[in-house]
């Protein structure tokens, strides 16, 4: 068994560890934002942190009226411009706490007065030294290079950011997470068995829109870095204005499909990606049964979910096929070609 596939199976027991420990902190930062509340969230990251980052603006702008923005680490270490984030909560998103830039940026904004927040799966980091408050994944050791406990981590302890900044969203909701993953975990055969259909992919497109968006980033990453498939994501309108041009009968398309407000435009972007012949795999819950009739294939978590609470289960098939899919194509998900667990400055 591959150690990325230990890890995603890791995950009730780590989401349970991240949410229960995080109290302390939580309060800290609450009192802090009580004395100067920030006009403006500027999240930094790279790779996974940075499709973390991704869901957090989304829940950040939807559940507090916060503007987000996602800094661009380039901006400072190769233009060397002097962004002011004085008046704003700059947050740091790194599972190893090393990567050179993302901590440039969050030093930068220190200096300048801004509140930082770092949140990352290592307690002596030098981004959990840099960063005024932080906020842990208590996710144990993450050694396959494919980041995937460390991802789920992170998303709730951004529900966490959002609620102390005002969100919408009851803290205690958060708790019903570490079952609806284990529930997800469940489906690890039926999921095993669809990845030997796969076994040939060569390139496919991920769709996914608001708190999904980030997942189809993070599920196409996870394609291309652990099977080596050229995997494109899109939101519904995005493709529709384009890129379903490159759909063919019997091209591999894979959506994240929750019941909700998003579930318009996906439904349309699946009728229309049907109709040019695609073969769907549709990620959902037993809240929606109208995908059955958009998908070729539903991958069905058995809860039906909020939908703002869909983003952690709902990229647990989607790292689990990765996995199996690396394994059906005789490659080692651990150690993907020419990559490392810490990515340097660039």
């Amino acid at each position: 068994m591959s150690r990325m596939l230990a890890e995603i199976r890791q995950q009730p027991e780590a989401l349970q560890q991240t949410l229960a420990g995080a109290a302390p902190a939580v309060a800290a930062l609450r009192r802090a934002l009580e004395k100067r509340r920030p006009r403006l969230i500027v999240l930094v990251a790279r790779g996974t942190s940075d499709n973390a980052a991704l869901f957090g603006r989304y829940l950040i702008e939807i559940t507090t009226g916060i503007p987000v923005s996602l800094a661009a680490p380039s901006v400072s270490t190769l233009y060397s411009a002097q962004v002011d984030y004085s008046q704003a909560l700059v947050v740091a998103l790194s599972q190893s706490g090393e990567s050179t830039d993302t901590n440039m940026v969050l030093q930068r904004a220190r200096e300048q007065g801004a509140l930082t927040l770092g949140i990352t799966n290592e307690r002596s980091s030098t981004l959990a030294h840099l960063a005024e408050h932080v906020f842990l994944v208590r996710a144990g050791a993450e050694k396959s290079v494919a980041a995937t406990k460390t991802y789920t981590g992170q998303l709730a302890l951004l529900y966490l950011l959002a609620s102390v900044l005002g969100g919408t969203l009851r803290v205690a909701e958060l708790d019903r997470l570490p079952d609806a993953v284990s529930a997800a975990l469940r489906l690890e055969p039926e999921i095993a068995a669809l990845s030997e259909r796969y076994r040939f992919m060569r390139q496919a497109v991920v769709v996914g829109r608001g708190l999904n968006y980030a997942n189809a980033f993070e599920f196409s990453l996870k394609l291309m870095e652990t099977c080596y498939v050229v995997a494109e994501r899109f939101s519904p309108a995005d493709l529709l204005h384009g890129p379903i041009a490159l759909v063919e009968p019997g091209f591999p398309v894979f959506a994240f499909a929750p019941p909700g407000v998003t579930w318009g435009s996906v439904a349309e972007a699946l009728a229309k990606l049907r109709k040019a012949g695609a073969e769907i795999v549709a990620i959902t819950d037993s809240g929606n049964r109208e995908v059955d009739a958009c998908a070729t294939k539903v991958i069905r978590l058995p809860r039906r979910l909020k939908e703002v609470l869909t983003p952690i289960p709902y990229i647990l098939p989607a790292q689990l096929f990765a996995a199996h899919l690396a394994t059906q194509k005789g490659l080692d998900p651990d150690r993907p070609r020419t990559l490392q667990k810490i990515t340097p400055n660039l």
